[in-house]
């Protein structure tokens, strides 16, 4: 599991960061799936690359994690391979050792989360609230999917919790870094919401920071505090302590929304962040909550 140790540790997301609540066999399983969400999202996001050439290697990703999934129901069912060919890529090559651990890792949400990361090489705006949601499905939900099964769950209804929460994270995301996603061309607010609220692609674009802007981010945000409420609501009690590390990507996340509002949606400056200590105290808040027995979701209240 090298690669992929060396892979998130470099990493300065929250998503790594939640990893440190895990014991060693799932920690590496998830810095597995890191690294392969990681991989692909620098592939679509390396805009000194020609977007054909991004194209084709996602394909070549595809195809890749393909191979991973077939060799690993090969090694689980025969006890070999056989023939199939080996992965080409070192992180699936250590991935597909995690696959083998947890059958619910198929191919098909590794395809759909592609799938997802290939939207941002064609789809620069979003009509409707339908068709971003779709979008933070496949690129943050599906995730929260793969993630759930190293984690260990026992309700199906765990896998709505993933889908919600995953939305209410994307979401949040998509406030934050307006003004980043602007200055490569995208908006993500939906076109419908822009009308709505009366504000243009333009001022958006350069950063125009008005009262309808604000009002504009503020529903956004309700939205993500929607999912986030429909996640805390969502996740059965019995599956509550093996999901600890999604628990704290919502308590992080959330903490995230609630500065974004006292800011008012002010994200044309200086970017709106939570700081070490702050993910410090919630990982300990956390860890309290698991070893008092007090599973309590920490986000998602009025």
């Amino acid at each position: 599991m090298q690669e992929s140790r060396n892979i998130t540790q470099k990493s300065a997301s929250n998503l790594a960061l939640a990893f440190v609540l895990l014991p060693k066999a799932k920690r590496d399983g998830m810095s597995a799936l890191y690294a392969f969400c990681r991989e692909v999202d620098d592939v679509a996001d390396d805009e000194s690359v020609p977007l054909e050439e991004r194209r084709a290697r996602l394909a070549a990703w595809r195809e890749d994690v393909r191979r991973a999934c077939q060799r690993a129901a090969g090694l689980s069912t025969a006890g070999t391979a056989g023939t199939l060919a080996e992965p080409q890529f070192a992180v699936n090559r250590e991935l597909q050792t995690i696959i083998r651990e947890h059958p619910g890792l198929t191919f098909e949400l590794f395809d759909d989360l592609i799938r997802g990361v290939e939207m941002d090489l064609d789809i620069k705006r979003y009509d409707t609230h339908a068709a971003l949601e779709h979008y933070c499905y496949r690129v943050a939900s599906v995730v929260g999917l793969l993630s759930i099964e190293i984690f260990g769950y026992s309700n199906p209804r765990t896998r709505e919790y993933a889908i919600h929460l995953g939305k209410a994270l994307q979401l949040t995301n998509i406030v934050r870094d307006v003004k980043a996603d602007a200055e490569r061309g995208r908006i993500y607010f939906p076109l419908e919401e822009l009308s709505r609220f009366r504000v243009s692609e333009a001022e958006i674009l350069d950063g125009n920071y008005t009262p309808r802007f604000r009002e504009l981010a503020a529903s956004i945000a309700g939205r993500a505090r929607h999912f986030y409420k429909l996640a805390r609501h969502t996740l059965p009690p019995e599956d509550r302590r093996a999901m600890a590390a999604a628990e704290l990507m919502g308590s992080v996340y959330w903490r995230l929304l609630q500065k974004l509002e006292a800011r008012q949606f002010d994200v044309f400056g200086k970017p709106t962040r939570v700081s070490k200590g702050q993910k410090i105290l919630l990982i300990l808040r956390t860890w309290l909550r698991i070893a008092s027995g007090r599973i309590v979701p920490n986000y998602g209240t009025p």
